[in-house]
């Protein structure tokens, strides 16, 4: 049995909402599991900011579990939606591709080289192992399944039927044309499933269904020649459920019984409420984009009732961004997915990210050396936690980063700073030996057994120095020392020096040297070496940068690098000796 982790018992945003949706549960469906969900289109690659469509539900959830209740987490894969658009940035993607727009996407091949029958299977595939790192259980509902299978059947003949009211809901927030004239332009972007819509309508180029001649069709059939939804239904006869559709791509057209047929699907703005009332959701949250006047979201509140149900309650969630990088786009390709991140980070630190930020804060997820900054502030808290000191509601996002009602996630056994692991990453070009020589040496009373103890952060920093450092600030430790340099020195600089290297083997750990390097300066200028900051002139620190410049130079030619006591360490006494001219 899992085991069942106590609840966080606070006030945070998580908390709250679970308040309120065991109690609209209770209300709707007393006795019943707590459903709550969340819909991902595998258009193209799944980013950090669809995770939040997750996150937001399974972090409610799991406090849901955590008090001993019965809740499932959907996840709505919207695999037969269209293919809108070939991503940019996606291996193998050339103009053959283009062909297959049109079609559901679990009727395109696969990218090449890719081990998955079809192109929503391989983006589904990554974003289900990043979920999994993660600890995030859920139920996954295939729409393709759902929809060639049948099981929406009685829901789509009720659209059909009631076309007339759905119609005239949507009337209501139809786009009006604008005056002659008028140069006003939409303040928000449309959202990405209403465009793929928009752009699936045929002859309409509605973003709710279409509506010719033959009147208002809440259904969209794929063509039965090409497979592309790019359909006009011209006729439909309620008691026969006789359905006349035409191809506008290839020209075919034939008349199916739709309560026979399932080759095609509700238009998104009725997809969407049908599927609240079928699942019986309780709790959703919703994008920005889903959430302004007339959109899907706003819509689907009126036209769930058709189908007998209730809108979920739910949060409008901000975007996530990527510094320096505009609104991540699932269908335009090139930004970072969750398994991105998780190459770089530890699942911990990615879900505090999402845990510690009400829905309704935009945030950004730094994969440049930001991420050192937050590894810092992470276990700052973590150490916070443990000794009793954090604040109420930075204890409740910790225990939601760190555990699940079924237990506390994989750690790293000893995590050693991130800044560090990085630093040594970098100058060890990985070599194992090396890395453990030096990180051994960073506290010579409790030298590591082996790499093991430091991983996964240890990969995790040699990762993120890999692929996100640029090649000109990696740091490369000289062959040899820098001769006309030393030449050059004046006589202060020659006795900052010497007073390193003759306290080096005294100071050969990570403190010893952090006491040496800061306490040169201030010997020098005829301080005691653990004065404080507090007890110094401000010329001090002045001495300092340029005792700690002097150094850099001469160890690794630039004016900066890693920080000089873990630089040290990696180079080693030996070298270090040689280098600063002893």
């Amino acid at each position: 049995m899992p085991i069942v982790a106590q609840s966080t018992e606070t006030t945070d945003w998580v908390s709250r909402f679970a308040d309120e949706v065991i109690e609209e549960s209770e209300r709707r469906a007393p006795g019943k599991p707590v459903v709550v969900a969340s819909g991902l289109s595998p258009s193209g690659p799944i980013h950090l900011g669809n995770l939040r469509e997750v996150m937001t539900p399974h972090l409610v959830a799991d406090e849901i579990r955590r008090r001993g209740h019965q809740v499932r987490h959907l996840i709505s894969w919207d695999d037969y939606d269209r293919y809108r658009k070939v991503p940019a940035g996606i291996d193998g993607v050339d103009g053959s591709w283009a062909e297959h727009i049109g079609k559901p996407l679990t009727s395109v091949p696969a990218p090449t080289g890719s081990a998955h029958p079809n192109w929503a299977e391989h983006f589904k595939a990554a974003m289900t192992g990043a979920l999994a790192e993660m600890g995030v259980e859920f139920d996954g509902i295939s729409q393709t399944a759902q929809y060639t299978s049948g099981v929406y059947r009685e829901q789509i003949l009720h659209a059909m039927k009631h076309r007339g009211d759905i119609d005239a809901i949507l009337d209501q927030y139809r786009t009006k044309k604008a005056p002659a004239g008028s140069a006003k332009k939409q303040q928000k972007p449309v959202d990405e499933a209403e465009i793929e819509a928009a752009e699936g309508s045929g002859a309409a180029a509605e973003d709710d269904g279409s509506s010719g001649t033959a009147g208002y069709f809440p259904y969209k059939p794929y063509c039965g020649e090409c497979g592309k939804d790019l359909t006009t239904v011209t006729a439909y006869d309620d008691d026969t459920t006789e359905l006349t559709y035409t191809c506008t791509a290839c020209g075919f057209s034939e008349t199916v019984a739709l309560n026979e047929f399932n080759r095609g699907k509700l238009v998104w703005k009725v997809d969407w409420p049908m599927r609240w009332a079928y699942e019986g959701v309780v709790f959703e949250p919703s994008g920005v984009d889903h959430s302004s006047p007339g959109s899907s979201f706003q819509v689907g509140g009126q036209i769930v009732g058709i189908f007998g149900g209730q809108q979920p309650i739910g949060p409008m969630y901000a975007f996530v961004g990527i510094s320096g990088m505009a609104k991540m786009s699932s269908s335009k390709g090139g930004v970072p997915t969750p398994a991105d991140a998780l190459k770089i980070m530890e699942p911990q630190l990615l879900r505090w990210l999402y845990a510690r930020r009400r829905p309704n804060q935009s945030f950004k997820i730094a994969f440049d050396q930001e991420i050192q900054r937050l590894y810092d502030e992470w276990d700052k808290l973590d150490a916070k936690v443990a000794e009793g000191a954090a604040l109420p509601a930075d204890v409740a996002a910790h225990s939601r980063a760190v555990r699940t009602a079924a237990g506390e996630l994989p750690r790293t056994p000893r995590p050693m700073p991130y800044r560090t692991l990085a630093s040594v990453a970098d100058i060890t070009a990985g070599a194992e030996d090396q890395t453990l020589r030096i990180l051994s040496e960073l506290d010579p009373t409790d030298p590591l057994s082996g790499l093991d103890e430091v991983r996964p952060r240890l990969d995790k920093a040699e990762a993120w120095i890999n692929t996100h450092v640029p090649a000109d600030q990696r740091t490369i430790v000289r062959e040899e020392a820098d001769a006309e340099l030393l030449k050059s020195l004046d006589e202060p600089s020659r006795q900052s020096l010497r007073l390193l290297l003759d306290g080096l083997a005294e100071h050969w750990s990570l403190d010893g040297l952090t006491h040496l390097v800061y306490g040169v300066p201030k010997v020098q200028a005829g301080f005691p070496a653990d004065a404080t900051p507090k007890e110094l002139p401000a010329e001090i620190k002045t001495a300092q940068r340029t005792f700690f410049a002097l150094l850099y130079h001469l160890l690794v030619g630039r004016d900066t690098g890693p920080r000089l006591p873990t630089l040290l360490l990696a180079v080693g006494q030996e070298r270090v000796r040689v280098l600063l001219g002893e």
